[in-house]
């Protein structure tokens, strides 16, 4: 596979941006942020599937913050008049807000080895 000469990055064929001297060898993500695409031409970074996958994995990410915010809106609102169910609750949203914090640092490596091959 080609390198590009200005992130020394390895890509395919496709996210290489056509033409001679300062664009020759140069990947489609480098000529965008150093302005070197033409008005008319228009690149696609990211594949519909590789935007899927992304998307996924951003998903995955932050659904433990996404449940916990919920789940404590839910508390506040409904879940503090019922007697033996509030209890549980309370205690499940207190160890989840405990544990969430520690599993998002420790998971933070994984994350951004799984987006940095997910970046084109």
């Amino acid at each position: 596979m080609p390198v590009c000469r200005m992130c020394t990055q390895n890509y395919p064929n496709s996210q290489f941006v056509s033409g001679n001297g300062p664009r020759y060898q140069v990947c489609v993500r480098c000529a965008t942020e150093n302005d070197m695409l033409a008005e008319g031409e228009t690149t696609s970074l990211y594949s519909d599937e590789l935007v899927k996958s992304r998307s996924a994995l951003f998903a995955r990410r932050y659904r433990p913050w996404a449940f916990l915010g919920a789940g404590w809106l839910l508390f506040l609102t409904f879940g503090t008049g019922i007697e033996l169910w509030s209890n549980i609750l309370l205690g499940a949203l207190v160890l989840g807000t405990l544990a969430t914090p520690v599993l998002h640092f420790l998971t933070s490596t994984k994350f951004q080895a799984e987006l940095a091959s997910l970046t084109p």
